[in-house]
């Protein structure tokens, strides 16, 4: 927003020059107060470590999931198995990242699926229980995103948008068009087998909607079983829909106040992937870590 947008713009400074109701009621927006940044795992010394062969064993395995990605694709470690000693370095050097995610929806036989970033960008903590509580699955998993949010996501999406414009609610404006072109775009992905095409971004907030037109727009789009939650700068809170490929995206700043909202037609949203290059950089630390206990 520019400063134009925000205050009068006056052609002259100084004492006198706003009316006494703007001199009275100007506030800056507040800056971002927090960012979440990559802090060192704090592990047990070696000797104070305990039986943790096993857990050494297993990272050495993930550390060269990390070394040869994206060549060879995600890769999954499961956890089960482990003694308690080796457990407890894991979680300790896993820690807790910027993005986490829950999947659920009728495709899951049972609880949703948690999963948690680590403090290395690109190792993710998956994990699964049954209704009571009962770990079903809980391991690591490579890859700029997990393998099950791709395929869980739009498992059961419908493949076209409804733009029917009859019998629309009182007070819609501009969702005919939306819909419209969400539709368009749509089908353009679908046709998109080799995932060639840049993801379409329709910016919300740069558009006069009523309240009735979100509204609409998020019943006719539907809630899809995929919710990522990414911290960096405040939140930004990435949605599945119940059309394919369709996202919803919400950023809001360190104060919770919504300051962008979009939808994303694409397969996966870059703000919840990890980079290449971020995934090579926890290589480097997760190597970094383990030269510790050697």
């Amino acid at each position: 927003m520019s400063d134009s947008d925000r205050i009068p713009v006056v052609s002259y400074f100084g004492p006198g020059s706003q009316p006494p109701e703007f001199e009275e009621s100007f506030q800056y927006m507040s800056m971002p107060s927090a960012m979440a940044t990559y802090h060192q795992p704090q592990v047990p010394e070696p000797e104070d470590a305990g039986d943790i062969e096993p857990a050494l064993k297993l990272l050495q395995r993930v550390l060269l999931g990390l070394q040869h990605y994206p060549n060879k694709g995600n890769a999954l470690f499961p956890l089960s198995g482990l003694n308690q000693d080796s457990l407890r370095l894991v979680n300790q050097m896993m820690g807790v990242g910027e993005v986490s995610a829950t999947i659920g929806g009728a495709s899951l036989e049972t609880s949703p699926i948690h999963i948690q970033e680590s403090v290395m960008a690109g190792l993710w903590r998956v994990q699964q229980r049954d209704a009571d509580d009962n770990l079903i699955w809980d391991g690591l998993e490579v890859g700029a995103v997990p393998g099950c949010v791709s395929e869980l996501a739009f498992a059961e999406a419908a493949s076209s948008l409804d733009t029917d414009t009859r019998n629309l609610p009182i007070g819609v404006m501009n969702v005919p068009s939306l819909l419209s072109e969400l539709a368009d775009k749509i089908a353009e992905r679908a046709q998109d087998r080799a995932h060639e095409q840049p993801a379409h971004v329709m910016n919300l907030t740069l558009l006069p909607l009523s309240d009735a037109d979100l509204y609409c727009l998020g019943e006719r789009l539907g809630v899809g079983p995929v919710t990522f939650l990414s911290r960096g700068y405040g939140n930004c809170r990435v949605g599945s829909t119940a059309c394919n490929n369709v996202w919803w995206i919400k950023y809001f700043n360190s104060e919770d106040a919504l300051i962008l909202n979009t939808i994303e037609v694409t397969n996966m949203p870059e703000v919840v992937m990890a980079a290449p290059e971020d995934i090579e950089d926890s290589a480097h630390r997760l190597q970094e870590i383990l030269e510790i206990y050697r």
